[in-house]
């Protein structure tokens, strides 16, 4: 039954995104079967397979040792604070995102980061049949962030067309930044976080050559990146990424704080005149995406709700609703839902990808705002597909 829901699924997400199509004629069907398929060996290896437990494994423990180290940092800082025993999302989630962030500056300083996103970005570009540029820009993605990756396009913002500018706007807000990682994986399971990261960067592609389909040549496909305007020296460097993972620690948690309290407030308005909260609403309207997700009927209206919340707010408040009904969801459901929610597929994102092109590039910037709503289109039915995988391996 499983198998022919999530076939269901597939041929709804893609019809969807040919809904959406630029030019349906120019979409190539060969590619999106391969990527399709690698999706599903590689989601059988992470979590059916002995093999994909020892990564699995070796990444979360890899994340945790990190989380120890950031702790000691935090501990001298804010140590006393809290009681012992008790936890507290800014000090345990948020804070440590600072830690990552300068290991990123290091290995970013070192030319290791450039090599390994350069190299992935070629060989992916192999499999997928769209441009180097496409297929760096999905790993940079994952690897840097959806606002910096474009930092190291900035020498080619400027030439490149509208039509590849979606596809790369579209891998920035379907993957998530390592700097943030550690974070989900206090939040949820380690191995969904980690199956969701890979299988997005295709589902990425997938969704992009379906909605947005476009032939690259040779002579366009050149992959320049910028490598910083000047050489900082190691401690400018540094000091940089230290603060740069603060500000997204805090603007983290300032969204957390007004989103939070103003669904609480809209649920407790919304129950008080009809009698039923905002995010039940919103549960019932997405209630049909879970099903073809493979979320049972009965759970369907509570994963919903998560869903909706993501879309609306962030992942982060989503996956802290997801956390909260954990106990009125099956194991399945909570592993469905969990890769869902792993991505940057919000309203928000719109602006801070705009904007962050726009801060490079004013005219790529206002091209980027014009599909904001598109980008989010393609970035959910992303975000649905790779549920969709999950859903046949669990």
């Amino acid at each position: 039954m499983k198998f022919l829901i999530a076939i269901l699924g597939l041929l709804i997400v893609f019809g969807l995104a040919l809904l959406a199509s630029s030019d349906r004629k120019k979409v190539k069907v060969k590619p999106i079967i391969l990527m399709v398929i690698m999706q599903l060996i590689l989601t059988y290896l992470l979590l059916n397979t002995k093999f994909g437990l020892v990564i699995i494994n070796s990444i979360a423990d890899g994340f945790g040792k990190l989380l120890e180290w950031a702790n000691e940092g935090i501990t001298f800082v804010f140590g006393g604070i809290v009681n012992e025993g008790a936890s507290t999302f800014f000090l345990n989630v948020l804070l440590p995102i600072v830690f990552i962030s300068a290991l990123i500056g290091i290995l970013q300083h070192f030319k290791i980061l450039p090599f390994v996103m350069k190299w992935i970005g070629y060989l992916l570009s192999k499999v997928n049949g769209m441009g180097k540029l496409e297929s760096y820009n999905a790993v940079a993605s994952a690897i840097v962030g959806q606002s910096e990756v474009f930092i190291t396009l900035k020498k080619q913002l400027g030439s490149i067309p509208p039509s590849r500018m979606y596809t790369l706007c579209a891998s920035a807000m379907s993957t998530v930044s390592m700097s943030i990682v550690g974070a989900y994986m206090t939040m949820i399971e380690p191995k969904y976080v980690v199956t969701a990261i890979v299988i997005n960067m295709f589902g990425g592609f997938i969704i992009a050559s379906i909605i947005n389909p476009y032939t690259v040549t040779d002579e366009d496909d050149i992959l320049p990146v910028e490598e910083g305007a000047e050489k900082q020296s190691f401690f400018e460097m540094l000091g940089e990424y230290i603060m740069d993972g603060f500000k997204v620690a805090i603007t983290v948690a300032a969204m957390l704080i007004g989103f939070v309290a103003l669904i609480a407030g809209i649920n407790s308005l919304f129950d008080m005149i009809i009698g039923i909260s905002f995010q039940d609403i919103l549960g019932y309207i997405f209630a049909p995406f879970a099903f073809i997700m493979g979320i049972p009927i009965s759970e369907t209206v509570t994963a919903g709700g998560i869903m909706a919340t993501k879309l609306v707010t962030n992942e982060f408040v989503a996956m802290l609703s997801l956390g909260d009904a954990s106990a009125a969801l099956s194991d399945r459901t909570i592993g469905i839902v969990s890769v869902f929610l792993v991505s940057f597929a919000n309203f928000s994102s719109i602006g801070i990808i705009a904007g962050a092109v726009k801060g490079l590039h004013e005219k790529q910037g206002n091209v980027v705002a014009r599909f904001g709503l598109k980008l989010l289109y393609g970035a959910t039915l992303v975000s649905i597909l790779s549920a969709i995988i999950v859903s046949v391996i669990l």
